[in-house]
């Protein structure tokens, strides 16, 4: 494996401490975190969101060895490749399409993984290939299968995991469909945010094996990570979520982004207005408030967009995904907020009434939320699974 040089091996191990600390490196995980440095996996020049500045910034291993070196051991996520690859130059791309997670997220999924040495586990969504060595690690060589869509991250990854010596083998193909020369799997980890879970998933693991991955609704780039147990008959999996997370979105399973102007036109005689007492921190909280994630579930193919806040008011917009439905939200200060709503849809009444409902609920967090997928399609529930619907 390659050597790591004093400077190298202490910042490592300083963010293995922050992570125990916190509850989120597990003794189990311990010695894999150890021994598969993060650093190894970078590329020369990467881009990690810099927390201070909230944005992602450019460094380069040569330029800047001792930055570069700190933000390889800092909890937070490193963008590896932007705009499919046609992004060149050292400033930011548009769209961030590959990078290494946050470890403290890495280590999270890999817990509720509960993987086993001789574990068979198929990844999807390679990318760096630090999280296939951290699997290899731990079930040992010959037992990893990950699949990249991106050739060219594909071949960065095989690579580095190559001078590593991993022993993982990686494949150019689309995970959408799995690998189903490999299967059956103990475990299948998905490292992108899903929409809608490809059954060849559940299909390629052995009944009783565990299918960990992001899902989410359209409502917004959130999502939970599900932790799936693959029934026994092999027809179905289902089981809770564990937690919210963001990742980049699975390439088949894009969002186009809206456009405004297609949805908001006409005069306002074409628009109904009314008011809401919803206030706005009830209805968004935090970024990863469970009400949004909950409203996103009741609230099927609608997207939720939340304008900057200026001179005391903070406007929400949501958009119909199969019609041109719309509606509007004006949140003010001291006031009750203003609703427009247009098209065939009331999407502020549903989203309103979808918030009423998890508030009747309790106010769930994501852990009393599951998931059940199977060849006919998936369902969100709460509580338990006879308490479904689909989505």
């Amino acid at each position: 494996m390659t050597a790591h040089t004093p400077r190298e091996r202490s910042g490592h191990a300083e963010l293995g401490r922050r992570l125990a600390a916190a509850g989120v490196l597990a003794p189990d995980w311990a010695p894999a975190f150890a021994d598969v440095p993060r650093a190894a996996f970078l590329p020369e020049v990467m881009w990690p969101f810099d927390m201070a500045a909230g944005t992602s910034v450019a460094v380069s291993r040569e330029g800047d060895p001792a930055g570069w070196q700190a933000y390889a051991d800092a909890d937070v996520p490193v963008v590896t490749q932007w705009d499919d690859g046609a992004h060149s130059g050292r400033e930011p791309g548009r769209v961030s399409t590959s990078s290494a997670s946050m470890p403290s997220v890495v280590f999270r999924m890999l817990a509720d993984l509960d993987v086993r040495a001789g574990d068979r586990v198929l990844e999807v969504g390679t990318g760096t290939g630090w999280n296939a060595a951290l699997l290899a690690h731990r079930t040992g060589a010959g037992n990893v299968v990950s699949v990249e869509v991106d050739g060219a991250v594909a071949a960065r990854a095989r690579g580095a995991l190559e001078r590593f010596g991993a022993g993982v083998r990686v494949v150019h193909g689309d995970g959408y469909e799995g690998h189903p020369e490999g299967a059956p799997y103990d475990r299948v980890i998905v490292t992108a945010g899903v929409r809608r879970v490809p059954f060849a998933w559940v299909r390629q693991t052995r009944p009783g094996g565990l299918v960990v991955l992001p899902w989410g609704t359209d409502y917004g780039n959130g999502d939970g990570v599900a932790r799936l147990t693959v029934a026994r008959d092999g027809r179905s999996a289902a089981g809770f979520f564990t937690g919210p997370v963001e990742f980049m979105k699975l390439r088949a399973q894009r969002l186009a982004p809206v456009v405004h102007g297609e949805y908001v036109t006409g005069g306002p005689e074409e628009r109904d207005a009314s008011t809401t007492e919803l206030t706005e921190n009830a209805l968004l909280g935090e970024r990863f408030a469970p009400q949004r994630f909950a409203v996103g579930l009741r609230v099927p193919r609608c997207q939720h967009v939340v304008a900057e806040r200026r001179d005391g008011s903070r406007p929400v917009w949501f958009y119909g995904l199969d019609d041109r439905s719309w509606a509007c939200v004006l949140f003010r200060d001291g006031a009750s907020a203003r609703v427009w709503q247009s098209g065939p849809r009331r999407l502020w009444d549903e989203v309103e009434a979808a918030y009423r409902w998890w508030e009747g609920e309790g106010g769930p967090g994501y852990e009393r939320f599951g998931l059940t997928v199977s060849a006919d399609g998936q369902a969100a529930w709460l509580d338990a699974p006879d308490r479904s619907w689909p989505v």
